[in-house]
């Protein structure tokens, strides 16, 4: 039985998810039956292929290979969130994306893609990646969820719409090869979702584009560039595990356990990227910490974290 999570920021969550790592290998008995961290996904900003979550900061290429260096000895790869929805031709041969994209070259990591046009200039100049296919794409159609099981991705992600549509889960062609997004914190159906994600993509770029002319200037955000009239912001991305319990789409950890592993799922992904480490590090003790032992592992993980370095367990 495996149940393999991918965890979210690999940047922004760096020693937080180093720290969890070291965790899980010292003190496995913490943890539920069959926990493995399959990836750490996220973007080194300014990536302008970036999508899903806007990302402030700048990486510089020491910091880069540090964090590709610390995962990968940990045997786990990264999984880089290239889904931006809007990108153009001109945008492929972005010199940072690409300078990313030739650091961690090493047939161990990953990418996420949302664009045709982004995945079809990854695979010609970077065979060696393991592609996933994202969930920015919106599949909610059963039998356009089953065709895209069966192309040449190495995992897909269910939209979670589909979260409880165990008919069309039922049927899947290759269960191992899907992921799950259990906490998704968006309303079901939810009207703006697609809109979010071209707003978000058209903000990547412009942020990308100004830290490469001025970044030492402020970043002043699109005018009008709202993915829903008279919002730039979305209220339910700060929900708190609390209230993500409340929605139709959420998956228990219970659940996980007693309806999808069974079912030959073994794919979780956590969001998180924006969340701050107190809202990440509930999510992370509910769904792989046994229940009896969260008090004790939320305590010495938190020890732990507060020295700022890489801990002997």
């Amino acid at each position: 039985m495996k149940a393999r999570f991918h965890l979210p920021g690999f940047t922004q969550h760096f020693m937080f998810n180093i720290t969890f790592a070291e965790m899980l290998k010292h003190c496995p008995g913490f943890f539920r039956e069959g926990v493995e961290i399959a990836s750490v996904y996220g973007t080194f900003p300014p990536a302008m292929w970036n999508g899903g979550r806007f990302q402030f900061g700048r990486c510089d290429e020491g910091f880069i290979k540090q964090v590709i260096k610390m995962f990968n000895d940990r045997n786990i790869p990264l999984r880089f969130t290239f889904t931006n929805p809007v990108l153009e031709e001109k945008h492929l041969h972005d010199e940072y994306c690409n300078m990313i994209m030739r650091l961690a070259d090493n047939g161990f990591n990953e990418v996420i893609v949302a664009s045709p046009l982004l995945e079809e200039y990854i695979r010609k100049t970077y065979p060696d990646y393991k592609i996933t296919s994202s969930t920015c794409k919106r599949i909610t159609n059963a039998d356009r969820l089953y065709s895209e099981v069966e192309k040449d991705y190495h995992i897909v992600v269910i939209d979670y719409d589909l979260n409880h549509d165990f008919d069309t889960l039922a049927n899947i062609p290759d269960k191992k090869k899907c992921e799950i997004l259990v906490n998704a914190c968006c309303e079901a159906k939810c009207p703006y979702r697609s809109a979010h994600y071209n707003a978000i993509g058209k903000e990547q770029i412009a942020y990308a584009q100004h830290m490469a002319k001025t970044p030492d200037k402020p970043y002043t955000m699109l005018p009008g560039n709202n993915y829903r009239k008279g919002s730039d912001k979305c209220d339910y991305m700060d929900r708190s595990i609390f209230e993500i319990q409340e929605l139709p789409n959420f998956i228990s950890a219970g659940d996980i356990w007693e309806k999808y592993i069974p079912m030959d799922f073994e794919q979780f992904k956590i969001e998180g990227r924006t969340f701050n480490i107190i809202a990440l590090m509930e999510h992370y003790m509910y769904y792989m910490i046994k229940p009896e032992k969260r008090d004790e592992a939320r305590y010495i993980f938190m020890q732990q974290l507060a020295m700022n370095k890489v801990i002997k367990f």
